[in-house]
């Protein structure tokens, strides 16, 4: 894995040169891998929204202690759920091997404080696809791009003053 994150800097670093003099390499990279990683999820919720979900409704039916719950969830929340895990440990990849790689932090805290920044941007996800999409009527594909264009700001944040700062 090790490798993989080095070609990964390798790429990026050779097209950071036009950008030297306007944002910073970590900037560039972390915008490299989370824009990359954002793609990732853009093409997923479109493709798992429109093609495994199929704009259906998903009733969930389970039991415990033969209790019966059953519980509906619309198709562009059940499509977050699928995809949020997916994303979730690619971007603490990139995030950790490629774009904070000075961070002396121990690994376990470093994924625990990623997933604590990131479960806030799932529930600013959460409630703005329900207020767009049920609310203000908006398409579920272009409320999610929009709700993740406000999320990376905080994220960026947090990640670097947070999850992968470097201890003095």
């Amino acid at each position: 894995m090790n490798k993989l994150a080095q070609i990964i800097t390798k790429i990026i670093d050779f097209f950071y040169r036009p950008f030297r003099t306007i944002m910073s390499e970590q900037l560039f990279r972390y915008a490299a891998c989370g824009g990359g990683n954002l793609v990732l999820d853009w093409i997923l919720y479109f493709l798992i929204y429109n093609f495994v979900i199929g704009h259906e409704i998903v009733n969930l039916q389970f039991s415990i202690f033969h209790f019966q719950f059953a519980q509906a969830i619309t198709p562009h929340i059940a499509t977050l759920c699928i995809v949020f895990p997916i994303t979730l440990l690619t971007g603490f990849w990139l995030q950790k091997y490629v774009t904070f790689t000075q961070s002396n932090l121990h690994g376990a805290r470093q994924l625990t404080r990623y997933i604590s920044i990131v479960a806030l941007n799932l529930a600013i996800n959460y409630f703005g696809l329900k207020l767009c999409v049920e609310v203000w009527g908006w398409y579920p594909t272009p409320s999610k791009i929009v709700i993740t264009l406000i999320t990376v700001v905080i994220s960026y944040f947090g990640q670097k003053y947070y999850s992968f700062r470097v201890k003095k």
